[in-house]
């Protein structure tokens, strides 16, 4: 095994290893198999290395929280430059390291920092897909209609999130018809053409309920004329 590093010379591609080899283990057998010890043997090296970049396993779980809310930023970024923002949404939320979340929602539930940390990121990666989606509606990308942006960012990613979730456990039950429904729905609204599209039938809509309450005011000057 690896000794520990001299201080002050820790490697970067040590510590990425460290973390990978805890997300991998988080994602095979849950947070709980996670211990310096088994970290060290999965990653070849010496126990002490791992406590010398992480001293506690509250900063080893810290460090990939925080690693893995970057990725969803960076990520995040080229949501906003998709000329699909829905499908970019759908297919986002719908990556299987959101399966990561559910042990990071266990972790939460027996500390309280972790927690804290979990909810900052999550709102903030909400909020900055929430921004993005209303950026696109306001310059006519995306048409959702009455629906409101933020609902549409939560059940999108709710949706897919439970999809990922269950086909990890094997559980495929209905999800064919889900996904082509969603297919369906994603090449109506999505896209500039889609928003055109709804725009111009709102547009005739209007135009045809103005005409209706126009004709039913001049119907009605008859019947007071009468």
């Amino acid at each position: 095994m690896t000794a520990p590093e001299r201080r002050g010379s820790r490697n970067p591609k040590t510590r990425q290893t460290l973390l990978d080899t805890t997300e991998r283990l988080m994602l095979k057998e849950g947070y709980a198999a996670v211990g310096v010890r088994r970290v060290a043997r999965e990653a070849g090296v010496a126990p002490a290395l791992v406590l010398y970049y992480f001293p506690t396993l509250d900063d080893l779980f810290l460090a990939v929280l925080r690693r893995r809310a970057e990725g969803e930023l960076e990520r995040q970024a080229r949501f906003a430059e998709s000329p699909y923002p829905l499908t970019a949404l759908w297919e986002m939320n719908s990556q299987p390291g959101t399966a990561l979340l559910a042990e990071f929602m266990a972790l939460a539930n027996h500390s309280e920092a972790f927690r804290a940390e979990l909810i900052a990121h999550a709102d903030a990666y909400r909020r900055a897909q929430y921004d993005s989606l209303t950026k696109m509606i306001a310059d006519g990308n995306v048409d959702i209609g009455d629906a409101p942006p933020m609902a549409v960012v939560v059940l999108t990613s709710a949706i897919s999130r439970v999809l990922v979730n269950e086909k990890g456990l094997g559980l495929t039950t209905g999800h064919e018809e889900t996904m082509a429904f969603v297919a369906s729905l994603l090449r109506e609204y999505d896209g500039p053409a889609s928003a055109a599209r709804a725009k111009g039938a709102r547009d005739s809509e209007a135009r045809a309920a103005g005409a209706r309450a126009e004709g039913a005011r001049a119907e009605g000057d008859e019947a007071g004329d009468a």
